[in-house]
């Protein structure tokens, strides 16, 4: 994995933690990187074509942005165990440019909460970005307002931002997902 410690980022012990891209580690490596080591892999990032993520990807939560460093290690230390409720998202390309997915929760086979796929602007800076549009009437309103969106770390592994989108689109989140078993 290119973790150096060198950084003034801070990693859940506490010690500096940054990243060199191009990232060639695994889905749980990404959980002992800060938001900021986690921004800086995203910008980096390449757009995935839609065709390239398919299929049943487990999934981590990696770190809530703004979230003190005493309550950020405990929930990071939650999201990489096995009991965490969230298993990853599903995928199915349906043309070049759309396409829909789900999330899985407590196990592979309750999928909740419906979402369409497309390449669009990021939010997080001036590239673009595999977007998950939740905004969907079968989706309640709570989920409606968040709008995730991936980026290819290399093969078989993306890193995500979800944000929610009230007056000002706020990013709440990173999450990873993996095609590797």
């Amino acid at each position: 994995m290119d973790v150096t410690q060198d950084s003034p980022r801070s990693s859940r012990d506490g010690s500096a933690t940054t990243v060199q891209p191009p990232f060639s580690g695994r889905l749980d490596d990404l959980l002992a990187l800060d938001a900021g080591a986690l921004a800086a892999l995203y910008t980096s990032a390449r757009v995935p074509k839609l065709g390239d993520v398919h299929g049943d990807l487990r999934g981590r939560m990696l770190a809530v942005v703004d979230m003190p460093a005493l309550l950020a290690g405990a929930v990071r230390a939650f999201a990489g165990s096995d009991v965490f409720p969230w298993r990853g998202k599903s995928f199915t390309p349906q043309t070049a440019d759309r396409g829909e997915g789900i999330n899985r929760v407590i196990s592979d086979r309750w999928k909740l909460y419906r979402f369409e796929t497309f390449v669009g602007p990021s939010r997080a800076g001036n590239f673009e970005a595999v977007q998950l549009d939740y905004d969907l009437s079968s989706n309640p309103f709570f989920i409606r307002a968040i709008k995730d969106e991936i980026r290819e770390l290399r093969p078989g592994l993306w890193l995500g931002q979800a944000w929610l989108n009230l007056a000002t689109p706020k990013l709440v989140l990173y999450f990873g997902l993996t095609s590797d078993r």
